[in-house]
């Protein structure tokens, strides 16, 4: 494709991009072999047929307990009217959740955060402008239980990495936001003075300078960005949704199910491609234990719970005294976290980047052993975003924007060969294996101890080929150096760390630049249906 025709494209097919996992590109292609393993495809269509059996099922005192809970979480953001009403629409029958969900990242991390929110912004406004009889709310999940402080306390603003350093074993979302002062001061120091970083530094001063702690933190974060589209932030770490989720806990702390129908969903995977990646291995406990300062796995051993680090265990009868006396000390996993979701929330489909719908795709049959709904996958939106300035610099290149998904050593092979045929040796190289294909023929037919020998003339002779191949291609290097040295810079704009934009770059870069009108541009570009990496023309 001509460096031109890129920019009519309102995506690049994942297959030329090869950025998502091939379990998740066979879903994708709906290859047969692999339907036992989710519900259906996340059309329209089955949003509908998913939304009748999520209400047979999910029950109006469930509901109650949901709406209260998230009034309560809410309680220190004064949220309006419109947060309120969409609270309150969760007690009604006919409203159902479209969720995404995410670790508690300071300003929400790489892109790709903001990608999952919209993408269950704009289903759920189809969904209500199609079905004006039930009512669709957006869900964020907070996942303020996990406990890997590092993958959270930093983000990336241009080329300055800000990062949050302090001690943390607990739970991320109880951590205090009380020390944040010194990364605004760090933050603030980058930014101009003009509208949109005014705006900028009101966002992390509402969100981790005016709260508590790290979830109340992300929930305003959020709030701010998201909530006048309807969004609502739900956290897990809560007493009353934890009792909702008990009853599994019991039947996981009894039974270790997850181990055990996990185990043999992988196994099964394997056997239709070995080349998939299983994301998850389940342990034979799947259960944490949570204090302000722990959180640490529970381990079973000849009938004794042990929470690992500590002193402390149970037998059977003790651990489940523990958890009827207090349930807010257990936490799901990452493969438990799915059902405590679909327990609680009316939800009809969860949205996902590649790695989290391959363990979701891990766990259906447990959804079967423990009566849930399994809600409907969908991959959520993936976009690289363009300056105006670097849509002339890729037209100047003479790339398509697919060439810079290739590794620099790629694009700078594929630069070279498209200037140059000097360095096409592939009719040599045809002609040199006809050549001993004769030669092997007249070896056998003379004397076959001649074989050896050939084979061994056959190896000098490639070898030296593909040394005068990379002799030719390290001077037409030099000779297009400049335009190689333009093509690796615009590609490292557009993958720093030569990784995606998406996965390194946070919002705040282009809000700085665009002030809001960037994230309504977002909103009205990504559609969340859309099979393919998004462009997104600034």
């Amino acid at each position: 494709m001509d460096a031109k025709s890129y920019m009519t494209l309102s995506c690049i097919p994942y297959h030329e991009t090869q950025t998502l996992p091939k379990l998740i590109e066979a879903v994708m292609d709906e290859n047969p072999a692999l339907a036992s393993f989710y519900q259906a495809s996340a059309t329209l269509d089955n949003l509908v047929v998913q939304m009748a059996s999520k209400g047979e099922t999910f029950s109006v005192q469930t509901r109650a307990i949901l709406a209260d809970c998230l009034t309560a979480q809410y309680r220190h953001l004064n949220p309006g009217e419109l947060t309120s009403s969409q609270i309150e629409a969760l007690k009604n029958p006919n409203t159902f959740t479209i969720t995404t969900g995410h670790q508690l990242n300071l300003m929400g991390g790489p892109m790709y955060f903001l990608y999952k929110i919209i993408s269950v912004i704009n289903l759920s406004k189809i969904l209500n402008d199609r079905h004006p009889n039930h009512k669709y709310v957006p869900v964020f999940w907070m996942a303020s239980e996990d406990h890997d402080f590092d993958e959270v306390n930093h983000f990336h603003f241009g080329e300055h990495c800000l990062e949050w350093q302090r001690q943390s074993q607990g739970p991320v979302g109880r951590l205090s936001t009380t020390e944040l002062n010194k990364l605004f001061d760090k933050f603030s120091a980058h930014l101009e003075r003009d509208e949109h970083s005014k705006a900028l530094i009101e966002i992390f001063q509402n969100s981790y300078l005016n709260q508590h702690n790290l979830a109340d933190a992300t929930r305003a974060l959020v709030h701010q960005l998201f909530g006048e589209d309807g969004l609502i932030v739900v956290d897990g770490d809560d007493l009353k949704l934890k009792r909702l989720f008990k009853p599994t806990m019991i039947q996981e702390l009894k039974e270790q199910i997850i181990f055990g129908k996990v185990t043999t969903t992988n196994q099964a995977l394997k056997r239709v491609n070995p080349n998939f990646k299983i994301q998850v291995n389940p342990r034979s406990l799947n259960l944490f234990y949570i204090t302000n300062d722990i959180r640490e796995r529970i381990e079973i051993n000849g009938g004794s719970y042990r929470v690992l680090n500590t002193d402390l265990s149970w037998n059977l009868e003790g651990i489940l005294k523990e958890l009827e006396d207090h349930p807010e000390r257990f936490s799901p996993n990452v493969l438990m976290r799915p059902l405590y979701q679909e327990t609680v929330l009316p939800n009809l489909c969860y949205v996902g980047g590649g790695g989290e719908l391959s363990y979701w795709l891990q766990l259906k049959s447990c959804f079967e052993t423990f009566k849930l709904n399994f809600p409907l996958l969908l991959h959520r939106n993936s976009a690289i975003v363009l300056s105006k300035k670097q849509q002339q610099n890729l037209r100047k290149s003479n790339l398509s924007l697919q060439d810079l998904f290739l590794s620099p050593e790629d694009l700078t092979t594929r630069i070279v060969k498209t200037q140059s045929n000097l360095i096409d040796f592939s009719k040599e190289k045809q002609y040199l294996k006809q050549q001993f294909e004769n030669l092997y023929n007249i070896a056998k037919q003379t004397d076959t101890s001649f074989l050896g020998a050939v084979a061994a003339q056959e190896k000098k002779q490639i070898k030296g080929l593909a040394n005068l191949e990379k002799r030719l291609l390290k001077a037409e290097k030099r000779k297009h150096k400049t335009q190689i040295e333009a093509a690796l810079s615009l590609q490292s704009e557009l993958f720093p760390n030569v990784d995606l934009q998406e996965r390194v770059i946070n919002f705040s870069f282009f809000y700085n630049l665009y002030g809001e009108s960037f994230i309504h541009k977002l909103k009205s570009e990504l559609d969340p249906f859309n099979k393919g990496f998004a462009v997104i023309s600034l």
